[in-house]
């Protein structure tokens, strides 16, 4: 997966060309604190640069055929392939992502932009009758998608790769320019990704990544240039991005704190290594990682125990390591606030029944009773290995409970009555409910996002070529 000794430099990328910035910034690994890349990083004036280099490409992107769009993401995807391994090192390194763990996401990425390549050569249009009234006769309407102009996407350090694709690939195929700006923390993905979609063909000014601070990276924000921003992130950052964004369009996927249910006739063995894995793997960093979850009373110990298991079970540590699943957090404070999170719930009632330790970068995968729900652990999002485990009588209790919450983006129920399925689909406040799943589960082609802080939009191609366009009406007169 690399030579550890190794560092990488990296630095914007604009109309194809690497372009040095203004400052150096050290990546260092999360797990042992090592410089693994040398980031060149920009400021406001080459974030203003790489705006005017995306707008000449508007006319360019917008001109090509659907065939001609599909054929370079079917490229696109062939070179990302063959970087499959290359993509998990800078996972590992920048990351701290587990390096099976980054091999996924190296494939996931792939299925991204070849769901991209399918949804342009099959742009999504519409014949619209429109004598259903008298002055309607004789006519019908074309309704069909134009992009929207040029993108301004931001990305997070938690998957730097997928989420990069997720928001590329659909650009591609919508014929939109874009300015995209990686998490510091994680930037040799995104310069990488861009490098691979310019060789695929798309033109060298239709995808500009420029290395920079989150303050600088405000313009991307204000300047009336960009017609869209896309953003991942914290809700905090997010909603704060769409008070500003003036008459942008915006696609926002924040965080959450995911629930699952677990009701009397769910597998508990399965429920228990889902769960497990949901909520642990990657060290929890996700926003549908499994945080919050609720047992029927009568099943409870016997789930709790099988999740005690699991968790004790999972590997945490070196992300280099092929057999470790819970890799560090992001950075040591990150580490201790999660920490301080466990300390606040045991100080007010909980019981740790599984985990709670800390050794740097790395917390143990922990699994919480009888957090009362007010706390962090609870209403908050950790973005930490931890799962708080509550008890319910009745299946309502449980709705309320996954609804209790200013988050909602998905959910996961175990059961095998599809009649308490279908109450959960109808009553659950998120954008999604999985059935006989954690709420992490995500194939990317689904339309994913979330209600309530969760943010506003959907992700997946299709989905996301749907945010990047604008419909237009041709009304024919046909007799």
């Amino acid at each position: 997966m690399g030579n550890r000794g190794d560092m990488r430099r990296v630095s914007s990328l604009i109309a194809g060309k690497p372009v040095v910035g203004t400052r150096a910034h050290e990546v260092r690994a999360p797990y042992d604190g090592r410089v693994v890349t040398e980031a060149s990083m920009g400021d406001r004036a080459m974030l203003n640069s790489a705006i005017s280099v995306a707008l000449s490409a508007c006319e360019v992107m917008r001109r090509m055929r659907p065939f001609e769009r599909a054929a370079i993401l079917e490229r696109f995807a062939e070179l990302a392939a063959e970087c499959r391994e290359e993509f998990a090192t800078m996972l590992c390194e920048e990351a701290g992502k587990p390096v099976g763990l980054g091999l996924q996401e190296a494939d996931r990425c792939v299925a991204t932009i070849r769901d991209a390549a399918y949804w342009a050569a099959h742009p999504v249009s519409e014949l619209l009758p429109l004598d259903g009234v008298v002055h309607g006769t004789g006519r019908q309407g074309i309704l069909k998608r134009f992009p929207i102009g040029a993108v301004a996407a931001i990305t997070p350090f938690n998957f730097p790769l997928n989420l990069v694709a997720h928001k590329m690939a659909p650009a591609i195929a919508a014929g939109c320019p874009m300015v995209l700006k990686p998490a510091s923390q994680t930037p040799s993905c995104a310069v990488r990704m861009a490098e691979l979609a310019i060789a695929a063909g798309v033109p060298p000014e239709g995808i500009n990544v420029v290395l920079a601070s989150g303050a600088d990276a405000e313009l991307l924000v204000t300047d009336e240039r960009i017609r869209m921003v896309t953003f991942t992130g914290s809700a905090e950052v997010g909603w704060g991005i769409k008070a500003r964004c003036g008459k942008k369009k915006v696609a926002l996927e924040l965080g959450g704190n995911a629930g699952a249910i677990v009701e009397r006739d769910a597998d508990l063995p399965y429920a228990a290594q889902r769960v497990a894995m949901g909520g642990f793997a990657y060290a929890g960093q996700s926003c549908i990682s499994v945080q919050r979850v609720f047992v029927q009373e009568s099943v409870a110990p016997e789930f709790e125990a099988a999740l005690v298991a699991a968790a004790d079970a999972m590997i945490a540590g070196d992300p280099a390591d092929p057999a470790t699943m819970c890799g560090p957090l992001i950075d040591a404070a990150n580490a201790a606030r999660v920490e301080q999170w466990i300390a606040a719930a045991v100080k007010r009632g909980a019981r740790v029944l599984a985990g709670g330790t800390r050794a740097g970068s790395v917390v143990r995968p922990t699994v919480l009773a009888n957090a009362p729900a007010d706390c962090d652990v609870n209403c908050s999002e950790v973005f930490g290995p931890v799962v708080t485990v509550t008890r319910y009588r009745e299946f309502d209790e449980a709705l309320a409970m996954v609804n209790d919450t200013h988050f909602g983006l998905q959910a996961g129920v175990f059961t095998n009555d599809l009649r308490l399925v279908w109450r959960a689909y109808e009553e659950i406040e998120t954008g999604g409910v999985i059935h006989n799943d954690v709420p992490t589960f995500r194939v990317d082609a689904m339309p994913y996002g979330g209600i309530k802080d969760s943010g506003m939009g959907r992700e997946g191609a299709r989905w996301a070529i749907e945010e990047m366009t604008e419909p237009k009406l041709l009304v024919l007169k046909v007799g």
